[in-house]
């Protein structure tokens, strides 16, 4: 059985990425550009499934259970004219813990643990956050998340979650995968190894 497509989207962005402060499981809400990005996200999602020769009300959709995911999501389902509601939560598609540098920009987690930031600094795969998750960590669970899927799947998640689930399929190594901006308003499609943006 072929692996199942998945179209994946990252949440609209929020005054904290505005900021450069890293949120984690933080429950930060869009913001007015982040609810438009959602509404951009679900017109590509639209194009790509109708040319993929899809019916996108017969894909299961799936998000992480946090709040700027979950808007995002209900945004997409809107623009596709799906109730809001129908979608699936997991809490495996969390955003990657950051711990006590939760809120902080990257100078202020320099200074408030310096030793730490130069371990991460020179392995941002392995070295976790005070009090937070590694990517390593993350890639474990995003692998089993995608091994548990059933059949073609549109997520709403993050950033640090797309970054892991491009080392677990394969797509990306660790090197590459943490220096891989992950946008925000566009549509990346898991397809036969390969990940492909669309926006």
């Amino acid at each position: 059985m072929p692996a199942p497509t998945l179209y994946y989207i990252r949440h609209g962005e929020t005054d904290w990425n505005a900021a450069g402060r890293f949120q984690g499981t933080q429950d930060i809400p869009l913001n007015d550009i982040g609810c438009r990005q959602a509404t951009d996200a679900g017109r590509v999602l639209g194009d790509l499934v109708k040319c993929n020769g899809h019916d996108h009300a017969a894909l299961a959709y799936v998000s992480s259970p946090l709040g700027r995911a979950r808007q995002t999501m209900e945004l997409v389902r809107e623009v596709l004219a799906l109730p809001l509601e129908g979608y699936g939560l997991d809490p495996r598609l969390r955003e990657i813990g950051y711990g006590q540098w939760e809120g902080m920009t990257l100078p202020q987690m320099e200074q408030h643990d310096g030793a730490t930031f130069a371990s991460r600094s020179g392995d941002v795969w392995g070295v976790a956050a005070p009090g937070g998750e590694s990517y390593a960590s993350v890639t474990h669970r995003m692998r089993e998340w995608f091994d548990s899927l059933l059949g073609d799947t549109v997520v709403v998640a993050h950033g640090g979650t797309m970054r892991a689930l491009m080392v677990a399929l394969g797509v990306a190594t660790p090197a590459q995968a943490s220096g891989t901006p992950i946008g925000q308003g566009v549509v990346y499609v898991f397809c036969n190894g390969v990940m492909t943006k669309y926006g």
